[in-house]
């Protein structure tokens, strides 16, 4: 099923598969990564802790609470007793009775009265909690990991149920404490508030009975708490309108007991992260009295967020690029997501969601270049195998990186088309054996290939001993007349020392040796270029009036005696080399007359005095040949012989002499144009 799914998939048209995979593709990372963040635990676990982090971080500042105040029991309380634990019933008692003449809001003491000690000072404590006439919640539990059944019977005893609220915390599984306690049923069937809901009642605010995430109060700085924190035992030394109106929570902070691990954790080791139980308390309270929640975006923001994210995936996975660009996209976008779910709650209160986009980014990223990574490894594939052997490494590089630039099918494009053939290949070859043959061929075809190749050449096929090859295809070259032409003239050059090592070894080998010598034909124009071939084999070629002109200037290097001929187009697409007309012809095969030209050297050439002497010398050769004015064409040949720096033009300069001997005999036309019909390929 899953293998005809994919051929159906890689069946349909691009644009509809891209349409699927713009759909598909988001809709599915927005579905996994709701779910999976909701229901998988380590996902649950990752967001929460992201969380964590925010608030310990980015939590805004906020004054100290002026509702609330802790009555510590600390270090330096403890030490006024003959023993820490239980903490001393008379001084609670009296703690109790002072605070009282301070009238505070209400009392709520995280002390576990689950224990007797002296019988008088537990009497007093007892008495002073029921006689108060400040309303007062006192820390109760009958959890069996806490208290055992004596202790539950000595703590049912001692307090009433009017003053119990529930002790404990609402402790997540990895251990931290995130949300308020709401409260629990006892064993009797009673319910019991959780301590923060419970004081909160006694100041006349009702809550809910569910649980509710904590909205941490922020602090004035790093150093100072969220609340103001006295020692127990100098409140009797305090001003009494410190305590007048406020909530006084009566509790443990100490360094080793009572601590419990908050989303401060994360940030802050020891004594910061982990907040004494009071504390917590606090928090809770603070809250519960403000009516203050937590901020999420909620739903149709957090949905819109993951999907804005699923979509952005979903673009960068189409985008037909490598895994360095993928990884950077996703690092920046991330970089750019994270960041600024922390400035939204540090400036707003609002707490995003973070592991849900990014998952949906990731998996939306990963859909889409599963669907289109494959077709993309497939056309970088073809392109590697059908160009690395015809094509420069750096341009392979460039297509593979780029395939929208080759356009698969044919297209007509303006090329400049190259032949090379080996002139009396015959002759050469029968000076080796197949495996000597052989050989020869790669040692004249590699130097030649490299020239190509290093001038932005694509080698269209190898025929025995000739190149084809052409410029400014498949990959753009604005210069592709004057790359072929330096490259036919590289060409020419590498002959000299080839043949030089090759006589070298004929002389070794005791046999003759018959010098290399080629014919390069170039021409420029419109030609269709393409894949083409059948359904089974195709080859990335070239096909087209102007690559047969292309072929017959090749033919005609030899008619002519020079190595290179060129055609008139590509002698002005390529200005500025030292060029020089050769004859006006109509090759076979064609019914209008071509101008040709031979390159003997590169533009710095065409600036030299023996060249320009040469070439004026040249023209005016032409133009009196053209007149039919035959002394003068002789004067200007045996100049152009005199003026030759070395071009080795003396067999082009024979031809003109040979056909003016026949013209004497048989005088052309009066209307002759100078045009010469070729009678060979």
């Amino acid at each position: 099923m899953a293998t005809d799914a994919k051929r159906w998939f890689g069946h349909l048209p691009a644009g509809i598969r891209r349409s699927l995979i713009l759909v598909s593709v988001p809709l599915l990372s927005v579905l996994i990564s709701l779910g999976a963040v909701d229901y998988v635990s380590f996902l649950t676990q990752a967001e929460r802790i992201v969380e964590d982090i925010r608030t310990a971080t980015m939590l805004p500042p906020e004054p100290q609470d002026p509702r609330i105040v802790i009555v510590a029991l600390n270090e330096d309380t403890l030490s006024l007793f003959p023993y820490r634990s239980p903490v001393d019933r008379a001084f609670l008692a009296t703690l109790l009775r002072t605070l009282e003449t301070r009238h505070p809001a209400a009392i709520g003491m995280d002390v576990l009265l689950d224990q007797a000690t002296e019988t008088d000072k537990d009497t007093l404590l007892k008495e002073t909690i029921e006689h108060l006439s400040v309303p007062i919640g006192v820390s109760y539990t009958d959890n069996p990991d806490i208290v055992n059944e004596d202790q539950l019977d000595y703590l049912n005893n001692f307090l009433a149920p009017q003053f119990r609220v529930r002790a404990e915390l609402n402790t997540e599984i990895d251990g931290v404490v995130r949300g308020i306690f709401p409260g629990q049923r006892n064993k009797d069937g009673s319910y019991t508030p959780g301590f923060a809901r419970g004081i909160a009642a006694k100041v006349g605010i009702e809550t809910p009975a569910v649980a509710e995430e904590t909205a941490w109060h922020g602090s004035p700085d790093r150093e100072t708490p969220a609340f103001k924190i006295f020692p127990a035992h100098t409140v009797a030394l305090l001003p009494p309108d410190w305590f007048t109106d406020k909530i006084i929570l009566i509790g443990a902070v100490l360094s080793l007991t009572d601590r419990h691990r908050t989303p401060f954790a994360v940030a802050y080791e020891g004594n910061k992260g982990e907040l004494p139980g009071i504390e917590i308390h606090a928090h809770a309270v603070s809250q519960l009295i403000s009516g203050r929640h937590t901020r999420h975006l909620g739903l149709p923001a957090e949905l819109a967020l993951v999907t804005t994210l699923a979509l952005l995936g979903t673009l960068f996975g189409c985008i037909n690029s490598g895994l360095a660009r993928h990884l950077g996209l996703s690092v920046l976008t991330l970089a750019i997501l994270w960041p600024a779910g922390l400035a939204v709650l540090h400036f707003t209160g609002v707490m995003m969601p973070l592991v849900k986009p990014s998952l949906s980014f990731l998996l939306a990223l990963w859909g889409a270049d599963a669907f289109t990574g494959r077709e993309a490894r497939r056309q970088k594939e073809f392109i590697n195998g059908a160009f690395a052997r015809y094509l420069n490494p750096q341009l392979v590089k460039q297509l593979s990186n780029d395939p929208g630039r080759l356009k698969l099918g044919g297209e007509t494009r303006d090329l400049t088309l190259l032949f090379c053939d080996v002139r009396g290949f015959t002759t050469i070859s029968e000076q080796f054996d197949a495996q000597g043959l052989t050989r020869l061929i790669n040692r004249f075809l590699t130097p030649m290939t490299d020239v190509i190749l290093q001038n932005r050449g694509t080698i269209d096929k190898y025929m025995g001993d000739c190149i084809m090859a052409f410029w400014n295809a498949p990959l753009d070259d604005p210069d592709h007349a004057a790359n072929a032409c330096r490259s036919a003239l590289a060409m020419s050059g590498h002959l000299a020392p080839l043949n030089a090592a090759l006589e070298s070894e004929a002389i070794a080998e005791n046999r003759r040796h018959v010098p290399i010598n080629v014919g390069i034909g170039l021409n420029s124009g419109d030609v269709v270029v393409g894949n083409m071939g059948s359904d089974q084999r195709f080859d990335y070629s070239v096909l087209g009036d102007n690559v047969n002109l292309a072929s017959r200037l090749e033919g005609q290097s030899k008619t002519y005696g020079v190595t290179i001929v060129i055609g008139e187009n590509t002698y002005r697409r390529a200005p500025g080399f030292a060029c020089l007309e050769l004859d006006q012809i109509k090759v076979k095969g064609k019914t209008e007359a071509v101008r040709i030209f031979t390159v003997v050297g590169p533009p710095e050439e065409a600036e030299t005095p023996a060249f320009k002497a040469l070439a004026a010398e040249h023209q005016a050769m032409l133009a009196a040949y053209r007149a039919q004015d035959w002394t003068a064409t002789q004067a200007h040949i045996d100049r152009c012989n005199e003026l030759d720096p070395g071009y080795h033009l003396n067999k082009l300069y024979h031809l003109y002499e040979e056909r003016m001997a026949d013209y004497r005999q048989n005088p052309p036309a009066a209307d002759w144009d100078g045009v010469y019909v070729a009678l060979t390929k």
